[in-house]
């Protein structure tokens, strides 16, 4: 993938053409990083910018920055910044898709917005005030598929939480050893770890991304298995270069949890049952716990039978799966809305699941190391 630079461009007076469908994809990429909780008109606005024969769109709110370009007809290069909402707005109220959307600036930065026999006059600003997008160095990098990043965040982006206790919980690691890439978020209360092994040869890096810029990103790429993303680490940011587009993000300060230390390859009881099925019957007794109702899902394991059982203020509920089990008799109680955002999100037909004792945690995790998931249990009385 080529690498594109972060450039800034002089104001002025500007005249662009757009086809409606490109300009409407790419606003509605850049405006994931606009500001909606702000009293500054720049982070409220987007940067529109044509040179070298490129038109680019930035936007920022000073934590996450996003860059894309879009295709135009270039009149005249110059730039504007323009507020973000009413900009979109305009654009997208236009009729047709196949409709052409001329943009044109004056010195003084009015900026007048035609397409068919529409005409809007609004004010701009100039592109000095916008802030850059900051430049970073590309020597240290990672590449794998867009698909992989979209499935690895889906995968791992339930279990984080925002804490005012530690901030760690509302990232997610991203660590990069031997090749292989682990993705690791945490709640206090589970814990999600997917690992992808990485094509090529690359150096250790290791940082804690806010999880809010990788739903983002998640949400802009495709779910392409031939396309790649280059993601680029610095001491303050990282870096995701994707098709035409930049999303960068600055990275949470400190270490992150120390995980190995929550790791076990014992136990004394191990399942393996359908994920399907078990997911199936978790499903069905979360309708009798309300959303405000903290009321736990204790699981029974015997022989081969795993008994789930809720009560709750709306009634009782049990059900029972079959299992292939090895070691001890267990009673145990989950939250089991944990239990389930687990198993959605893995793509086997039957999965291990390990315990050791019904105060410390199960995990769901494979023969080939590709993802763990640690779930902690509650107390019951039973």
């Amino acid at each position: 993938m080529a690498k594109r630079r972060i450039f800034a461009v002089s104001g002025g007076k500007m005249n662009l053409k757009f086809q409606k469908a490109q300009l409407v994809n790419a606003l509605s990429i850049v405006m994931k990083a606009v500001s909606t909780k702000t009293s500054s008109v720049i982070l409220e606005s987007i940067l529109i910018s044509a040179s070298d024969n490129r038109v680019v769109l930035d936007a920022t709110d000073t934590e996450l920055s996003i860059q894309t370009e879009v295709d135009a007809v270039i009149v005249k290069a110059g730039g504007v910044v323009l507020n973000a909402k009413l900009f979109s707005e305009i654009v997208r109220k236009f009729d047709s898709t196949e409709s052409l959307i001329e943009l044109d600036v004056d010195n003084d930065f009015k900026t007048t917005i035609r397409c068919e026999q529409a005409v809007f006059n609004i004010m701009g600003i100039d592109p000095v005030e916008f802030i850059p997008m900051p430049k970073i160095d590309r020597d240290a990098f990672i590449s794998l598929s867009q698909f992989s990043l979209k499935e690895v965040i889906r995968q791992t982006e339930f279990s984080t939480a925002i804490s005012d206790i530690n901030r760690m919980m509302g990232g997610e690691l991203i660590d990069v050893k031997n090749n292989v890439a682990k993705f690791v978020t945490l709640d206090g209360h589970r814990m999600s770890i997917r690992n992808i092994e990485l094509m090529g040869e690359y150096e250790d890096q290791k940082c804690v991304v806010p999880i809010k810029s990788l739903q983002e990103v998640m949400r802009i790429i495709d779910s392409d298995t031939q396309k790649n993303v280059n993601i680029y680490f610095s001491k303050d940011h990282i870096l995701f270069e994707f098709d035409k587009t930049l999303v960068l993000s600055r990275i949470l300060d400190g270490e992150f949890f120390r995980i190995e230390s929550m790791l076990s390859n014992d136990y004394d009881t191990k399942v393996n049952v359908s994920r399907l099925k078990l997911q199936s019957a978790i499903e069905q007794s979360m309708i009798l716990i309300r959303e405000n109702e903290h009321k736990p899902m204790i699981l029974d394991i015997e022989n081969g039978m795993l008994k789930l059982s809720v009560n709750s203020s709306l009634g009782f509920m049990d059900a029972k799966v079959n299992i292939e089990k090895s070691g001890s008799d267990l009673k145990i109680a989950f939250n089991p809305k944990f239990l389930v955002d687990a198993l959605k999100v893995i793509d086997d037909d039957f999965v291990n699941i390990y315990f050791t004792n019904a105060k410390s945690p199960c995990f769901i995790r494979d023969d080939k190391n590709t993802y763990t998931y640690l779930i902690l249990p509650v107390n019951f009385i039973g």
